[in-house]
This record gives C-alpha cells, sequence and structure tokens, in this order.
C-alpha cells in the first residue's frame, strides 16, 4: 500500500460502518437490504430517470432539450468498466485518443472535450489532456452532455461535458466486495461500504477502496493503482445537509511509453510491429497522485426552492523517468531512430467554489423553474523537465525497441513552466411552463477568465470575458414523446500570438440540435435521436516562425451530423445501451477534410440479458465499430487504420443472494488496430483477454 495513503482514517470508518452495520443487523425492524449501487429505482437499469447535467435543473432525459448519455453502475459491473477510458469507449459519440499509455485525448462532434464536472461542479481542465489511469469505482454513474455547454461550462469546446456522479451513503446498512483475476497477471480487490454512522441515522457514511495490479500485453510496462474513497453525510435539520469527502488516487506504472511506436519507414510504406512493441526503457516510470477534497452544503427552503454551496480543492502531482524516440525506422536492417531522454515532474492545484440556487415560481398563473448561481476556479502549475545527456543518439537495428537504452544523468539543460488560471463564472436559466404541451429553457452565462504565467518560454497570458446564451423548446407530442430544439455557445481563451505578438481573440464555439425523444414502458428506455451542427472558430493553428518562436493563425471548422441513441429496458430482464453517430460533415473554412483522426461514424452497442429459464445467469455482448480514420505525416505519406469492430462477451450467474461469479471476454476477435491516429505515433491495443471476478454483497 503506498505510504501516502491515509490508511488510518480510513480503516476507523470502515470499522465505524461495519459496527452500524452489525448493529442494524441485530435490529428486528432493519431488514438486509441487497446493495444498490445506481441512482435509478433499479439496480440493473441502463438509463436514468432524471439528470441535472445539463442545466442545474432535476430534468428527466425526455425534459432536457439537448443529447444525453447515461453510463449508470450497473453497465459498468456488468462489463467490468473499472477505467473512465473504458467508460467513455462505450458512450454514445465518444472517441477516446489513447495516445500513450499513461495520457488520453477525448473527443465528441468532431472536437476536444475539455468539460469535466464533478456532481454538477465544473472542473475546468486548463492544463491540457487526462493523465493516468482514473478509476470508476468512485462514481454512481458518468454523464455525457454533447454539444456545447455554455450554461453549465464556464469555458471550452463544443464537443461535449462529462459529469461524473461520485457514490454518496444511504442510511440502509450496504456493503459489496469483489476480486478479480485477469490477463497479464491482473489482480484486482475492491470494497464499497456504507451505512448510518449514529443510533438515528442523521450521520452516515460510505468508503470505497479499490487496488489493482498486472502486467501488460506491452513489453515492460506494468502498471499499478490505489484508489481511496470516504464520504460522510450529516443532516443537521430535516432540511440542511453537509457533506464532507476526500478521494485519493495514485497511478503507479513501470516501462511506460512517452510517445509511441513510428508508422511508417524511409521509402514511406506503413511499419507493422508486434502488438506488444513498446518504446520504453527497462528504467522508465511514470507516477501520478491525486487527492481531492469536497464539502458541500445544501439547504431546502419552503415553497420548492433549495440552495447548495460546494467547495474542492485538488492537487496532482507528476513524476516521471522517460524515454522518447524520433526519427524514421528503415525497413529490414532498423535504426533510423534517436533517443530523447526527459525526466518530469509536475504540482497542480485547483480551488473551486460553486453557489447554486433553484426552485419554482409563479407568472402567468403557470408554475416555471429557475435556477441561478455562481462558480469561482483558481488553478495552478508548476512543472520541471530535466533533460538527459545523450539527446540524438542514434538507436541501431532494434534497440528502439528491447527496452536496452542505458539511463543517463538528467543533468544536461532545465526548463519548465509555473503559471494560474483563474475564471469566474455567474449562470441563469429558466424553465418556462408555456403551456401544458410547451417548456422553454433558456438562460446565459456570463464568464471571465485570465491567466499569467510562463511555459518553457512561452507567455502564458491571456484574458476573457464573454456572455454565452443558451436556448432550448421542448414539444411534448404525447405523453412518452417530444421533439426539441436547442441552441448552446461556448468560448475559450488562448494565450497563442499571432505575428505581431498579440494574444490570439478566444475560440466560439457553437452547437444547434433537434430532434425526437421518448420515454417509454414507464420511463425505464429512453430513445433518442438528433440532428446537430457545431461550429468552432478561431482555434489557432502554427502559421509560422519569427526567429525562434511561432506565431499562430485562427482557423475554423464545422461539423455535422446526426445520431440515435436507446438506453434502458427493452423487455423483462433485456437491459441495452445502444447509439449510433455520423458526421457527414468535419470541414474547414475552405470546405477541405479538417481531424481526419476523428470517426465520421461510431456504432456502440451494449447489452445484457437474464434468461427466464434461468434467472440467476445473465449473459450479455458489447460491440464497438467506427469508419477508418487516416493522418497525414510527410508530403506524400499518409497513415490510415482501416475500419474495424471490436467485440465483448460476459455471464454472470448469481450463486445465491449474496454470492456471484462472472466472467468477461474483450476484444473476442482478438482485432489487431492502433488506438489513435490523435499524433503521428500509436500504438496497438490489447489483443483478446479475459477476467473472472467473484463478488459479494450484502
Amino acid at each position: 500500500m503506498p505510504r501516502h495513503l491515509p490508511l488510518r482514517p480510513l480503516l476507523l470508518a470502515l470499522s465505524t460502518l461495519y459496527a452500524g452495520l452489525a448493529h442494524a443487523a441485530d435490529e428486528p425492524d432493519t431488514p438486509l437490504q441487497t446493495v444498490t449501487v445506481t441512482g435509478t429505482a433499479d439496480s440493473d437499469s441502463y438509463t436514468a430517470r432524471s439528470t441535472r447535467s445539463a442545466a442545474k435543473l432535476d430534468l428527466s432525459l425526455r425534459e432536457t432539450p439537448q443529447s444525453v448519455s447515461v453510463v449508470t453502475r450497473a453497465l459498468m459491473d456488468d462489463f467490468k468498466l473499472d477505467n473512465v477510458n473504458q467508460v467513455l469507449s462505450t458512450t454514445t459519440g465518444v472517441t477516446v485518443e489513447k495516445v500513450e499509455t499513461s495520457r488520453t485525448y477525448y473527443t465528441a462532434r468532431g472536437f476536444d472535450i475539455v468539460n469535466f464536472q464533478y456532481d454538477g461542479v465544473g472542473m475546468p481542465v486548463v492544463f491540457g489532456n487526462v493523465q493516468g489511469d482514473l478509476d470508476t469505482a468512485l462514481y454512481e454513474r458518468i454523464d455525457v452532455v454533447r454539444g456545447a455547454n455554455g450554461l453549465m461550462a464556464s469555458t471550452g469546446n463544443p464537443s461535449a461535458t462529462v459529469n461524473f456522479i461520485r457514490k454518496r451513503p444511504s442510511a440502509s446498512p450496504q456493503a459489496s466486495a469483489a476480486v478479480t483475476l485477469g490477463a497479464w497477471h491482473q489482480r484486482r480487490a475492491e470494497g464499497d461500504l456504507s451505512g448510518k454512522l449514529n443510533d438515528s441515522g442523521t450521520v452516515t457514511g460510505r468508503a470505497v477502496l479499490a487496488r489493482q495490479e498486472s502486467d501488460s500485453y506491452l513489453d515492460r510496462y506494468a502498471p499499478k493503482k490505489t484508489v481511496a474513497y470516504a464520504v460522510v453525510e450529516a443532516h443537521l435539520t430535516p432540511d440542511t445537509v453537509a457533506t464532507l469527502g476526500h478521494s485519493y488516487e495514485t497511478n503507479r506504472s513501470k516501462g511506460p511509453m512517452w510517445g509511441a511506436l513510428p508508422l511508417y519507414y524511409t521509402d514511406g510504406t506503413p511499419t507493422d510491429y508486434p502488438v506488444a512493441t513498446s518504446t520504453s526503457a527497462d528504467w522508465s516510470r511514470w507516477d501520478t497522485t491525486n487527492h481531492t477534497t469536497f464539502a458541500e452544503l445544501s439547504h431546502h427552503f419552503d415553497l420548492g426552492w433549495s440552495a447548495k454551496a460546494t467547495v474542492s480543492h485538488i492537487t496532482d502531482k507528476s513524476d516521471s523517468d522517460l524515454l522518447y524516440v524520433y526519427g524514421t525506422p528503415v525497413k529490414g536492417v532498423g535504426g533510423g531512430l534517436y533517443a530523447y531522454p526527459s525526466q518530469y515532474a509536475s504540482s497542480q492545484r485547483q480551488n473551486l467554489a460553486d453557489l447554486s440556487v433553484d426552485g419554482k415560481f409563479t407568472l402567468g398563473g403557470r408554475q416555471h423553474d429557475l435556477s441561478f448561481g455562481y462558480g469561482w476556479s483558481q488553478s495552478t502549475l508548476q512543472d520541471v523537465s530535466r533533460y538527459g545527456q545523450g539527446i540524438g543518439t542514434g538507436m541501431p537495428g532494434q534497440t528502439a525497441f528491447d527496452g536496452s537504452y542505458p539511463k543517463p544523468s538528467f543533468d544536461a539543460s532545465t526548463d519548465g513552466s509555473a503559471y494560474e488560471d483563474r475564471r469566474g463564472t455567474a449562470f441563469l436559466a429558466a424553465r418556462f411552463n408555456l403551456a401544458d404541451d410547451w417548456k422553454l429553457l433558456t438562460g446565459l452565462n456570463r464568464t471571465r477568465a485570465r491567466s499569467s504565467g510562463q511555459s518553457y518560454g512561452t507567455s502564458k497570458y491571456k484574458s476573457a470575458s464573454k456572455t454565452t446564451p443558451y436556448l432550448g423548446l421542448v414539444y411534448d407530442i404525447n405523453r412518452t414523446l417530444s421533439a426539441y430544439a436547442s441552441h448552446t455557445a461556448i468560448f475559450n481563451p488562448q494565450s497563442e500570438t499571432d505575428a505581431s505578438g498579440v494574444p490570439l481573440d478566444p475560440v466560439e464555439g457553437k452547437t444547434s440540435e433537434a430532434g425526437l425523444k421518448a420515454a417509454l414502458f414507464d420511463a425505464k428506455l429512453n430513445v433518442s435521436g438528433a440532428v446537430f451542427k457545431t461550429r468552432q472558430n478561431n482555434s489557432a493553428e502554427q502559421a509560422g516562425m519569427v526567429g525562434a518562436k511561432a506565431y499562430y493563425r485562427g482557423v475554423n471548422a464545422a461539423s455535422e451530423g446526426y445520431e440515435f441513441e436507446a438506453s434502458g429496458a427493452l423487455a423483462k430482464g433485456w437491459e441495452a445501451s445502444a447509439g449510433l453517430t455520423r458526421l457527414t460533415a468535419l470541414k474547414g473554412d475552405q470546405g477541405q477534410a479538417v481531424r481526419t483522426y476523428v470517426p465520421r461514424t461510431t456504432l456502440r452497442l451494449n447489452t445484457t440479458w437474464r434468461l427466464p429459464q434461468l434467472p440467476a445467469l445473465k449473459v450479455g455482448g458489447t460491440l464497438a465499430w467506427q469508419n477508418a480514420v487516416s493522418i497525414d505525416q510527410e508530403p506524400g505519406i499518409r497513415t490510415t487504420q482501416a475500419a474495424y469492430a471490436t467485440l465483448g462477451l460476459m455471464a454472470r450467474y448469481e450463486i445465491d443472494r449474496h454470492w456471484s461469479l462472472s466472467a468477461n471476454l474483450n476484444n473476442v476477435t482478438d482485432k489487431k488496430y492502433l488506438t489513435s491516429l490523435y499524433w503521428t505515433q500509436s500504438l496497438y491495443a490489447a489483443p483478446r483477454n479475459g477476467s473472472v471476478t467473484l463478488a459479494w454483497t450484502y
């Protein structure tokens, strides 16, 4: 167990919760209950009855005039989606760009996803990509709102917003534990314990622990992670609840890749390595640690009004010894590649505060909904790169792939970053009940964003303020079917400068969409179809050099398309989550295709069926398909990943009311494919692999 893990308080919380469970079990009026880990009434459900992810108003999916996908705890458990990459890979319209073993980008509707929330509170990703293997053991479900989300996000792209909804305590005793054994010596153990901490049940707590270690299909790569989460809720009065929580997550990786594999030879032909090939060195490592502390205070007033205040403190630290391999290999004889060793360390801190109020008011003889609030964030980054001796050393033969490059001293030179980002956002949203079958959701967001400091000799100064609108109209065709249309906008300040040294204007994004939504079988099945048009203007693109300094110009891009999605119960015992997204256009100013690494068509299907003849057995499958993608390398050289599909299978047998045994098989057809063409390098995805899990619930 890592020495920085706050183990003693967590063990104390676990023992206290266990005592509460034992006490509850002895009480004749406290029945034993099965663990319920989703936000819906049905623990097997693949959908949700409502969401606050689009407007901080508690709306059903059918009432929300924007495309929303929900990944429930049941779906994560059925298909062993233990990290965020796996979850988003199964989500309609989202593409996971796994560029390295420890860094990932996400895209939706053609543009990068940089908007993330925790329990509806935005966490600006001001420093770039997502690092590490982010675990899902902490979350009840994950919502994805596609398109611009200027109402709920301070800044960002017109792509999507991902909202991670944390697990919360329950007064009724709940407990679960699971052990998983999988391919490449994977070992995973996790536990989840919840219950009341006092006799009256006014104070409740929950603790989650997870530990995972494994080797890998990649040569020399061996990741491990530890996750801990504790949260306590206190009902100070019948209308006032205080919540305090802390999560800890650490990733320790041996043999990670920095960069990836070269994709073509000097003669222009594509490379084709064994799936296990890696450019890491024997001494490579990449360690990340995250601490997140949050506190909430919520109060319900008379006449249906409520307020919630949230403060959070987040620290992310990274420390690594890495080897980057660059160049173009020579086919047959090897060589042509060069070493770039570096030691990197970073420390990021974020302080967040959010206050929101929502309730109902009467106007024109009808009742309407109102939500307003203010959010503030301060983010700081300090990092240092210590470059190793021997940069540019040739790597003859196949030495770039065997891990043999010797560890140098990291004292050739030093560079780094130190900058700060501040953002303040006020929002107002109202849902007007225009008529029995017409609802208008409208609002605006006013954001001011400022940054200062330096990053590797380049100024990070930027300052911008903007008001973005939100407009959505929903028409109830009947009790189950609605039509909707919406228009949203968002912006993102930039620090890149033009040839005169003046920072570029902010990136501006807009999304318009229209569609139909249906809530069938008493809202146990949600179905939707939408057409959308998204535009992003003035995104920085390098245009040239003035001496040794790059300058940029703003470029525009637009995407159009449609999507279909269904989630929930198709019949008794049959759950499914399925989505098809088609980008009919993703073009630049001159009509040229842009971001060709983004698939234009994706299909996601996850389904399980509980056998009527044997209700203790659940079987299922998952299918993901995307069309071909490509990226231009040197003039005349294009790398292409052909269209491909991956298939997964699962089965779970409930031995009794407490014990179950499940098996999962991934990439059943053993498909070989590149994980991403987001960069000019890539790596291969995992071949066929499987796992077996023994789980206990109480």
